[in-house]
């Protein structure tokens, strides 16, 4: 499972990186036709769309590294299995909010995947908020993976205090 959730995150880190570099040269590109006196009209929509995605991917991968949604004040207090206990029940309740949040961004999708971009027809906006299922499906994976070694040490009696 290790193996996997490290290779799930490189593949995010990855797109995630992809759209942020698209984002910085579309922004670029932007600059650099209106210095010009041309009006390119797509590149706010495709830089707001590529800041979502890089957005949503680097959101996933921070939950891998445990570096989102955390109880802090009381990570930092707890020893032993109060803390290992904290973690399990951090790690059910990000389970539980990206179930749902899954399932709302499955509910968005098939309601505006025809939608279509305003300055490229060709683009539907499905492409878009696909990212939403994509975030909370990882998320829940990263966590799950958690949940696991948290369960595994309080288990093998790993864990004192």
């Amino acid at each position: 499972m290790k193996r996997f959730v490290n290779a799930l995150e490189k593949v995010q880190i990855t797109v995630g990186l992809l759209f942020l570099c698209l984002f910085f040269l579309v922004i670029l590109l932007q600059i650099v036709t209106r210095y010009m006196g041309i009006s390119v009209i797509w590149t706010e929509e495709v830089a707001n769309y590529s800041f979502i995605w890089a957005v949503f991917m680097g959101a996933a991968v921070m939950v891998n590294r445990r570096e989102h949604f955390n109880f802090d004040l009381l990570q930092r207090k707890l020893k032993g299995k109060g803390k290992v206990s904290l973690n399990i029940f951090n790690d059910i309740v990000l389970i539980l909010f990206n179930i749902v949040i899954f399932l709302l961004g499955i509910q968005i999708v098939n309601e505006f995947w025809n939608y279509t971009w305003a300055t490229i027809p060709e683009m539907k906006m499905g492409y878009i908020w696909i990212a939403i299922p994509i975030m909370a499906i990882t998320m829940i994976i990263y966590s799950a993976a958690h949940l696991m070694q948290h369960v595994k040490m309080v288990t093998d009696k790993e864990v004192r205090g």
